[in-house]
């Protein structure tokens, strides 16, 4: 249902995301990632490393780490995909916001909320 390929809106060093391999209806599972979750206490150790940019807040006292696919979804201001936290079976589900073509890019807000406009913390701002 998703792969990963090269991405025309990613500019880091592998240039990655995650692409529909068929046509996903609105509202489809499209992937349920496991979490490795950590109290936020920790996470000024991982600001040092670039994986602080990965990090997803996960409640209130913890942040986590997607794995599977969760980490590679690019960020977008009109995503065509959302992610709900489920903390009963400790994985962050990904489900289709609008009807995704094969081929296309599947997209989230990085803010979290799909209609969240504020700027990203890795943005340059000045």
């Amino acid at each position: 249902m998703i792969e990963i390929k090269t991405s025309s809106l990613s500019d880091g060093e592998f240039n990655r995301g995650v692409f529909a391999t068929r046509d996903i209806a609105k509202g489809e599972l499209l992937h349920q990632a496991p979490v490795i979750p950590y109290p936020n206490e920790q996470h000024v150790h991982i600001e040092k490393t670039i994986l602080a940019d990965y990090a997803f807040e996960y409640g209130e006292n913890h942040t986590a780490f997607a794995l599977g696919y969760g980490m590679l979804f690019n960020h977008s201001y009109q995503p065509n995909a959302d992610y709900e936290l489920n903390f009963d079976d400790h994985t962050i589900d990904f489900y289709a916001l609008t009807a995704i073509k094969a081929g296309e890019e599947v997209l989230i807000n990085y803010n979290g909320e799909v209609d969240n406009d504020d700027p990203l913390w890795f943005s340059d701002n000045s």
